[in-house]
């Protein structure tokens, strides 16, 4: 609490913009580089400013008089985290994160009552969680699996089922976009176990979607498509004007489920589904976290491919491809690689050559 004292004072911010009382802080450092000193403002500032309301606004009154303490401002910080990825290179947040949960850890470990460590566990859960999706998005799928498994461990001790049925359902999500059907499948209907009878819509929903991919990656179009039906009435039961609840931190609704329907169809090798839309780039474009953009525009490129329109789909894969280097995601280029397997020619034209030539020497 000290240090985000000093980097208030710092940053001439308001102190509760990262959950302190607005009173002085003393010992805090100055510097004269301006562009320096502007260029961290602007970051730091503004993820603290974007990210604390929502934050605190998807809490009711009940938790947010709970964990008005530590808890309350770990969770905030992991939210702008959270935010910040879609626009920050996993490798650079990945650090940072990871000395956010010693953080925890370390608080945690100090905790008075059995109350305040509830609390803490959920919050170690969720930055966890997003450790795993940042190794996820780095490639590399043993750590994530590893703090994945470390999130549902936590939501588990935290007692809130919610929590434990969203970190199963992410770990699920990942196995179905690897491509790990069976034990994608298993973990979702225990994540449904978990939410019980009476869920609520977003979570229902949600968990609709990554059950269509996962029956997507087993080449089951009947089950695949039911799923998606399911996710869609689940929408239907969504408020819009109420914020996503916690752990949600962005908003589910039918464009979601549209491209997720999309990047089945891409998998399934179905061209209806993926050109089903009216405008099927422009839900592509939708898309606000712009290295989700490049998987779904992978996803459309594999529907130009199978439709024989070659040159459309690389010029969209290279896109893509780009993205993912300026991102250096993983995730991202693997994929890539995996569409460029789906098509060999020993006299390639110069759309595919360029896309090979962006791909070489990618070592992520």
């Amino acid at each position: 609490m000290s240090i985000l004292a000093k980097a208030a004072t710092y940053l001439d911010m308001p102190r509760r913009l990262v959950g302190l009382a607005d009173t002085s802080a003393a010992g805090a450092t100055s510097r004269t580089d301006g562009t320096d000193q502007v260029e961290r403002r602007g970051f730091l500032a503004g993820a603290a400013a974007v990210a604390t309301a929502p934050a605190l606004a998807s809490l009711s009154g009940r938790q947010r008089h709970a964990e008005s303490g530590q808890a309350a401002t770990l969770r905030v910080a992991t939210t702008a985290f959270r935010r910040m990825d879609g626009a920050t290179s996993s490798r650079q947040l990945s650090e940072v994160v990871l000395a956010h949960l010693r953080l925890i850890h370390s608080v945690a470990a100090d905790a008075e009552d059995e109350a305040q460590r509830v609390r803490l566990a959920a919050v170690g859960s969720e930055a966890a969680s997003l450790a795993g999706w940042l190794s996820w998005d780095m490639g590399d799928a043993g750590s994530a699996r590893t703090w994945y498994g470390s999130a549902i461990k936590a939501a588990k001790r935290s007692g809130n089922n919610l929590l434990a049925s969203y970190q199963i359902g992410s770990l699920a999500q990942m196995e179905a976009d690897t491509g790990n059907a069976a034990q994608a499948l298993a973990l979702v209907h225990t994540a449904r176990r978990h939410l019980g009878s009476d869920a609520i819509a977003i979570a229902d929903s949600w968990l609709g979607t990554v059950e269509a991919l996962a029956h997507a990656a087993a080449g089951d179009e009947r089950s695949c498509d039911r799923a998606l039906v399911r996710s869609r009435e689940g929408v239907a039961r969504i408020s819009a004007e109420e914020p996503p609840p916690w752990p949600w931190v962005f908003t589910f609704n039918e464009s979601k489920v549209a491209a997720s329907r999309l990047a089945c169809g891409a998998r399934l090798g179905l061209p209806s589904w993926v050109f089903e839309t009216d405008d099927e780039t422009a839900l592509v474009a939708a898309a606000s976290h712009p290295k989700q953009r490049a998987i779904l525009q992978l996803d459309l490129a594999t529907g130009h491919l199978v439709n024989g329109r070659l040159e459309a789909g690389y010029l969209l894969a290279t896109r893509a491809v780009e993205t993912g280097l300026r991102y250096r995601s993983g995730r991202v280029v693997e994929r890539a690689r995996v569409f460029r397997r789906a098509y060999s020619s020993k006299t390639p034209p110069r759309v595919v050559r360029d896309f090979d030539e962006r791909l070489h020497g990618a070592y992520l």
